[in-house]
């Protein structure tokens, strides 16, 4: 027959041939869920100093080790000086200034490297000792592919910004396309790893399933959603600069809706490739986000919720709207990079408490 490792104690969790994991997992996932948040701050950065193309290759490990020789540094320069960003928009661009730009991107590059081990390296001491269930397994592997795949993604992002484009006279910037692949990635690994450490660490409420909790549930799951999306879509705002077409609120220029929505032809690629249609539904999409927010608050108040339950709605109300105001001056004031860094930290902060009021809301096992 089957043997299995035997039980420390009763207060101790089972670790094996049971669905429950030791605390210390749950600890390790929001860890690493902080260290993607970080990751996502520190690529915000990077990408609003314009320094995300200064490193023009890629080498896991090699790349290590930054120049530090007075000749290593002219070296990295000079491989920058043959890319479309320097010719077109930094032919003046001075060592000290390239730099700055260069370790900002190091900077990046290496946080992810460590997001990486503290991933890897935790999870195969935790599946050796036997700590993972068979469910938490299958969940491990695919957080640890996709901080991979996040990695590779990031290089195929920054390529695009590389390459020669001889019929465009647009300033080089590396593609919305993959940049919202890149943030929209991130963003799934940081609210995994932060759904399931909180499901581990947090005990469920005991709720009465009325029809009401029930709606709540839905409420907090759509709105949790329309979160997510207005986040992502800030990469295309932050890809095409869309940030700086029109820094005006609540009107856009003189009028709600403005003439060049949809200037481009086909219809939909206004959608993603117009600065202004892309500014236009990120208002639309934080519009949304912060009445959605509102409505789950309001209607909260018509159900007896525990303590913890209730902290987590008020909280979200108030980041939500925090949210907004950060948004709106950022807008106002073009584009500050310390305002508009502290906005897209706000996405994470406001999807973060999004997701803690789902594991608040969450049923009780049958």
């Amino acid at each position: 027959p089957e043997t299995t490792r035997p039980v420390i104690d009763d207060k101790k969790k089972r670790y094996l041939h049971s669905p429950d994991v030791p605390p210390a997992v749950g600890r390790w996932l929001l860890a690493c869920s902080g260290a993607v948040a970080g990751a996502v701050v520190l690529g915000g950065v990077t990408r609003l100093t314009e320094s995300g193309l200064s490193m023009v290759d890629w080498h896991l490990v090699k790349e290590m080790k930054p120049p530090r020789t007075q000749q290593e540094w002219e070296a990295e320069f000079q491989k920058y000086q043959q890319f479309p960003e320097f010719k077109i928009l930094n032919r003046d661009m001075t060592l000290t200034e390239f730099k700055f730009i260069w370790y900002m991107e190091y900077s990046h590059r290496m946080w992810g490297r460590v997001v990486g081990l503290a991933y890897i390296l935790p999870a195969a001491y935790f599946w050796r000792k036997g700590w993972l269930s068979r469910p938490m397994k299958g969940r491990v592997l695919a957080l640890c592919g996709l901080v991979c795949f996040q990695g590779l993604l990031g290089w195929y992002m920054v390529k695009s910004g590389l390459e020669e484009k001889p019929d465009s006279y647009d300033i080089p910037r590396v593609s919305q396309y993959r940049l919202a692949a890149h943030l929209g990635s991130a963003l799934v690994l940081y609210s995994a790893s932060l759904w399931m450490g909180l499901s581990l660490l947090l005990p469920r409420h005991q709720l009465h399933e009325t029809r009401q909790l029930l709606q709540l549930r839905h409420f907090a799951h759509g709105a949790t959603a329309l979160i997510f999306l207005t986040a992502l879509s800030g990469a295309f705002v932050a890809g095409l600069d869309a940030g700086l077409v029109y820094n005006s609120f609540p009107k856009m220029g003189e009028r709600w809706i403005p003439d060049d929505l949809l200037a481009f032809s086909p219809t939909l690629r206004n959608i993603f490739e117009n600065p202004t249609t892309v500014q236009f539904d990120h208002r639309i999409l934080g519009t949304a986000s912060v009445t959605a927010v509102t409505a789950l608050y309001l209607f909260s108040r018509k159900i007896s919720l525990p303590h913890r339950t209730r902290m987590a709605v008020t909280s979200l109300l108030a980041v939500a709207w925090a949210q907004v105001a950060l948004g709106i001056s950022t807008l106002l004031l073009y584009v500050p990079t310390p305002l508009a860094a502290t906005h897209q930290s706000g996405s994470l902060a406001l999807l973060s408490v999004a997701l803690w009021l789902m594991s608040e809301l969450r049923r009780l096992p049958k």
